[in-house]
């Protein structure tokens, strides 16, 4: 059973469900599968950015002053936006994610002011990258592993849309113990279109259609279809816009607590809860059907 680990309000629950009911003004009455963005709803970075960096520097003989420490987040927001002008969705199928990220970080010290030889280039940029892809970088909120099992309970199919690379498949979500509770991955760099376009929703479709049954059994005959997926994010372009316009349900996260961002989400007509515990309350006001269990039965 789901135990609630954040407070919240009779009032604050009134607040968020602002009397909106998707099962019963919809078509399909019944959730089938669920897709999470990752990074701000399920995962956390840690430490901040700059101190990752300089850190990485540091340990590899390169030392940056105050000053240029300071910079850090700027330029790499720059040398992310150009790295991702220069080659979208992490370099599609033109060039590894590692590349692009080495291409991102060498531009980001570029930008800060730091003179590195090419030796020096690389030892800095293997170290961020092992730091990235490490426990240094990410938590895992609190009510993610309770709520990934609460929907294999309910025969709900688990997954995530994310703007990211595979590295998150291959070693970040299995070094935080989340990958085991869940039965599809769809990454921008794989589908080479990232939200908020439709495609990479119609590729979650297809991802998620083999396991409705959790992996139990394939039944081609179970055809999953968009209003029988529910959408959860923290970007109101990129996971609601996005998602609903797909045909999807969604809802957003106010994670850390931005009362003003997620007042102007609700005011352009977004569900908006402070985390998943409320979303599992939420989906029993609506009393949808969840999952495909009786089907995959038969």
């Amino acid at each position: 059973m789901l135990r609630r680990t954040f407070s919240s309000t009779s009032k604050n629950r009134k607040i968020l469900y602002q009397n909106r009911q998707i099962c019963i003004h919809n078509t399909s009455k019944r959730i089938r599968a669920i897709s999470c963005d990752v990074t701000g709803t399920l995962v956390s970075f840690l430490g901040r950015i700059e101190d990752h960096y300089a850190d990485a520097a540091h340990t590899c003989g390169v030392e940056l002053s105050t000053e240029k420490k300071s910079l850090i987040p700027e330029c790499f927001s720059k040398a992310y936006k150009e790295t991702s002008e220069a080659h979208p969705c992490f370099g599609n199928s033109h060039i590894t994610s590692k590349e692009w990220w080495r291409r991102c970080v060498k531009r980001s010290f570029d930008l800060v002011g730091t003179s590195m030889d090419e030796p020096e280039e690389e030892r800095v940029f293997q170290r961020v990258y092992s730091t990235f892809g490490s426990h240094a970088a990410y938590g895992v909120f609190d009510d993610v592993k309770p709520f990934l099992k609460w929907c294999k309970r309910h025969g709900i199919a688990c997954g995530v849309i994310s703007n990211a690379d595979e590295r998150y498949g291959d070693s970040i979500l299995p070094m935080l113990g989340l990958l085991d509770h869940m039965q599809f991955l769809t990454f921008s760099k794989n589908v080479e279109v990232e939200k908020p376009h439709k495609e990479i929703f119609d590729a979650a479709i297809l991802d998620a259609q083999p396991w409705l049954c959790l992996g139990n059994e394939t039944r081609p005959d179970i055809k999953l279809i968009p209003g029988e997926v529910l959408h959860i994010g923290n970007d109101f372009q990129k996971d609601y816009v996005g998602a609903t316009e797909a045909g999807f349900h969604a809802v957003l996260l106010d994670r850390y607590d931005e009362k003003e961002v997620a007042q102007s989400w609700r005011e352009r007509g977004a569900l908006v809860f402070n985390d998943l515990i409320d979303v599992v309350e939420w989906l029993g006001r609506e009393q949808c059907e969840l999952g495909s269990g009786d089907e995959c039965k038969i």
